[in-house]
């Protein structure tokens, strides 16, 4: 019966604040702040310093590993946040719910990208929306920036000047001035001229404008305004605008950020007027030089009549912002505070989120996001005995996480890590440094009760023992701890302390150290690449273990003591038996160095770490890879399993802490094969660990617009389709004529169609084919077919438009084969009577499609007039019948008053006739 096992799956990843290569940004609500950490996206709150959320991809999602890694965020106005990715595909995120609306990547689901444009000869490093007049302003490393019609897609204007790469450009809020900073000393200005005429320039007026080194003014969107220099010699990282657009920030590859102050237009022209008063004045005063004080003169007179405004007197230079690591990214805050100009945060290189208050005077960090991660990388992880906490170690501190929700719990200032364990009851731990020391940890308070000199050089290894622990060092020395407790002096509490009982001496420095479980046998790894085995209780040698060709970086050994497991630098785990030292196995097991090994309690499986980022799962007994663990986006340093083998914890040099659960889902060996050599087949396609950039001759002309998709497997594979019922068709079709020129010879068989067809004719047969691939990969599908194929697949069209529901497919894919092959095809003879006959057929039957679309369309709406009209059916006439009463109402009004008036004009005639007879 064939063996099966169960599978471990990534289940949680912490310890990341922000990533190195990605930026930060403000929600709208400038509450939150957005940072990329590796493939996560975590919405930190800005007061509390926690992450209130964190958005990742799917776990189903065909990317992993550094194809993953979040390199770009780009919020809105509104809950939707925008997340771009290594592996080219772009994530639009709902912040409120915490779901993933789409993912575009080139055609795989129903958004379509509109067009590509092409232009630029080097990487393109930014981009800026010109809102107002529908264009796009991009930077590149080719030393030029390039500004795109959107309507016409092409590119307008072509700016030169920069002596080198430019890095970012920005724009202020309303679109009057571009900035662009480069490795040039100084940032470049631009005025926006967004007035333009209607009339769009052909592409040879803008090749010409590169070649006299100037843009026609009437085409003239960007016009150069000045420069300003800058203080710092590093290149231009990022200049941005802050949202009032009163400041200018200009982030260089380094650890500052120049301030600018920018001035309102009424503030700079008053600058100017200042700045002409004082060289009027200064040229008053000095008339030594005649006709120098004319020709200053006639400069002042110009610059009085236009008033002349500069650049300096728009951009004011404000304050440096210095920070402690070197600047990654920089984000301004979209409500400004009371009581400062600004709020700015910048991401570090040490996993480090800051957050500054700028004022007119200085610059205050108000509040800081560093506890939920290492400054530097994870060199070592231990769980707890029980499992409930887990400690890993860096180059500065100490952290003690919750393993379960991946919460910091404790931060313990600490020299620099290498190796730790939990002393039984988990109430401390013992953790080795690189300074050759040994550090208590007080688990509980968090705190560092005692430092012990314990070696000469680095404490590479420790290893639990019955009643203490063992030490290798790079002294050469192993040594045997064992625990006391101590009171200081002037304290009523006792803490635990340890003191050396033996020492054993090496020939060489000592690299780990292993204890097999019933406390047998050490086994000590040796810079000679030699591992050697040691009775423990007389410390009498036992055995060598030799066969690598670097040194043994890690080892453990199995809980039976029946095997012992070596990783070395030579990438290669060797399985040796402990009863005679006979080497069992070599396993080429990474690509790169075996940083760490470990066995599942009670088993022979095991887990291997590496520097090629991977994680992987063994059999021992068989000699098997049973899975490979992918997720880490740089070395992997450090394993530890828990007891019960349920999960385990890596730790890497991305500074990532990472827990990978066992399920329940079983697996067996040769179905893991079968996908790791699909993968394999598979990889050429879709880059995964590495991104290819195509050579610069293969990319198009200047201007160029191309499709917004690229080649995947479902494209590839649906080609294939294609490529695969084209075959099939034709060999059917070939069949039927030799039936009939059998039957026409009087050799009259049955005819047995080819059961693969299910039924169809060969025309019906390759239209299932080609109706089955899906929209968005019809395109590069059909680009992924050779000429040949293209051929045959336009001769069945003829027959594919007798299908009226087909007619819209029928013309995309004759569009796409003309667009594609229109050269081939206009050179081609025998194309030309089929390009006839479909011109003919498809412009008639495009035509009845779009009079019946438009039959079915005026009918619709005149049934939704009907159902309007019959909705309000008991209402139709009630303004009708409402002005009716209304008019039925004035008369009678109108009626009564008529009486009353007769009726006064009676009763005062006859009181006026009887004072006539009196």
């Amino acid at each position: 019966m064939v063996k099966s096992y169960l599978r471990y799956e990534a289940a949680s990843s912490f310890g990341v604040i922000v990533s190195v290569d990605c930026n930060i940004t403000y929600d709208s609500s400038g509450k939150h702040l957005l940072a990329g950490a590796l493939e996560k996206l975590g919405v930190w709150h800005v007061r509390q310093g926690i992450c209130t959320k964190t958005l990742a991809p799917s776990a189903s999602s065909s990317s992993r590993g550094p194809s993953l890694a979040v390199t770009s965020i780009a919020s809105s106005s509104s809950s939707i946040i925008a997340s771009g990715y290594a592996d080219g595909t772009v994530r639009i995120w709902d912040s409120e719910k915490g779901t993933c609306d789409t993912t575009l990547n080139g055609h795989r689901v129903g958004e379509a990208g509109l067009f590509r444009l092409r232009g630029h000869r080097d990487q393109v490093t930014d981009l800026v929306f010109l809102d107002s007049s529908k264009k796009l302003v991009s930077s590149s490393k080719d030393k030029f920036l390039r500004v795109w019609d959107l309507e016409t897609q092409h590119c307008v204007q072509i700016v030169s000047g920069h002596h080198s790469e430019i890095w970012s450009i920005d724009v202020n809020p309303d679109e009057r001035y571009l900035v662009s900073g480069s490795a040039d000393p100084e940032l470049r200005f631009y005025s926006i001229n967004n007035d333009l005429a209607d009339e769009k320039p052909g592409p040879d007026k803008v090749e010409s404008q590169v070649d006299n080194g100037t843009a026609l003014n009437k085409w003239e969107v960007l016009k150069h305004f000045g420069d300003i220099q800058r203080q710092s010699k590093d290149r231009v990282s990022t200049v941005r605008f802050s949202n009032s657009g009163n400041l200018l920030a200009c982030q260089v590859a380094g650890t500052t950020v120049e301030m600018f102050c920018v001035l309102d237009e009424n503030e700079a022209r008053r600058k100017a007027k200042r700045r002409i008063n004082r060289k009027e004045k200064k040229t008053s005063k000095g008339k030594a030089d005649t006709s120098t004080t004319e020709n200053e003169n006639r400069n002042i007179v110009e610059e009085v009549g236009e008033l002349l405004v500069t650049v300096p007197d728009v951009f004011k230079p404000l304050q440096i912002l210095r920070a402690k690591k070197k600047i990654c990214s920089m984000s301004f805050c979209p409500i400004t505070p009371k009581g400062s100009l600004a709020t700015l945060a910048l991401s570090l290189n040490n996993n480090l989120l800051e957050i500054y208050s700028i004022e007119s005077t200085s610059a205050t960090k108000t509040s800081a996001i560093e506890l939920q991660g290492h400054r530097s990388d994870v060199r070592s992880v231990t769980l707890s005995s029980d499992n409930t906490l887990l400690m890993s170690t860096s180059h500065s501190t100490i952290k003690i996480w919750n393993p379960s929700t991946g919460s910091c719990l404790r931060t313990i200032d600490s020299g620099y890590g290498l190796c730790g364990l939990f002393v039984p009851g988990n109430k401390y731990a013992i953790v080795g440094t690189k300074s050759g020391t040994l550090e208590i940890i007080d688990v509980r308070s968090g705190t560092c009760v005692e430092v012990v000199q314990a070696h000469g050089g680095s404490v590479q290894s420790i290893a639990a023992t019955a009643d203490g622990f063992v030490t290798g060092s790079a002294d050469q020395d192993v040594k045997f701890w064992e625990y006391q407790t101590a009171q200081k002096t002037g304290q009523d509490t006792r803490h635990l302390t340890v003191s050396p009982v033996k020492n054993l001496k090496m020939n060489d420095d000592v690299v780990v150290v292993a204890v097999s479980p019933e406390g047998k046998h050490i086994a000590v790894a040796l810079l000679d690449c030699t591992v050697k085995v040691f009775f423990m209780d007389s410390l009498k040698f036992f055995l060598s273990l030799y066969g690598h060709k670097l040194p043994v970086l890690c080892m453990d050994v199995s809980s039976d003591g029946d095997l012992i497991v070596t990783g070395s630098a030579d990438k290669n785990l060797k399985i040796w038996g402990l009863d005679f030292g006979d080497c069992h196995k070599s396993l080429f097991a990474h690509a790169d160095s075996v940083m760490a090994v470990k066995f599942v309690r009670n088993t022979h499986y095991m887990f291997s770490v590496g520097k090629d980022r991977l994680v992987k799962y063994w059999d021992a007994d068989k000699f098997e890879l049973l899975l490979t663990l992918e997720g880490h986006h740089s070395e992997v340093w450090c394993l530890a399993v828990s007891n019960r083998g349920d999960f385990l914890v890596t730790g890497s040099h991305d500074r990532s802490i990472r827990r990978w659960d066992r399920t329940e889902e079983p697996f067996f060996i040769e179905e893991e094969k079968e996908k790791r050599l699909e993968e394999m087949f598979e990889s050429d396609i879709d880059n995964v660990f590495e991104n290819k950039y195509a050579p610069k001759e293969e990319l198009l002309e200047e201007g160029a617009v191309a499709l917004a998709g690229k080649k995947t497997g479902e494209t590839v594979t649906a080609a294939d389709s294609i490529m695969e019922a084209l075959d099939i068709a034709e060999e059917e079709l070939k069949r039927i004529a030799e039936y009939k020129e059998e039957k026409s010879k009087g050799k009259v068989g049955d005819f047995r169609p080819n059961i693969l067809m299910l039924g169809l004719s060969p025309s019906n047969y390759v239209l299932r084919a080609v109706s089955s691939v899906h929209t968005n990969d019809l395109e590069q599908a059909l680009l992924a077919l050779p000429f040949s194929d293209s051929l045959r697949i336009l001769t069945y069209l003829k027959d594919w438009v007798a299908f009226p529901d087909k007619i819209e497919l029928v013309c995309r894919v004759a569009t796409v084969l003309l667009q594609i092959h229109h050269n081939q095809l206009t050179s081609t003879v025998s194309a030309r009577p089929i390009l006839s006959l479909l011109k003919d057929i498809l412009h008639a039957r495009v035509k009845e499609c779009k009079d019946t679309l438009g039959f079915n369309l005026a009918a619709m709406d005149h049934l939704k007039q009907l159902m309007a009209a019959k909705s309000d059916a008991p209402f139709r006439d009630a303004k009708t019948k409402l002005l009716e009463i209304r008019a039925r109402y004035a008369q009678h009004s109108e009626g009564r008053m008529q009486t009353k008036e007769e009726r006064k004009k009676k009763k005062q005639k006859k009181l006026d006739n009887g004072h006539v007879w009196s």
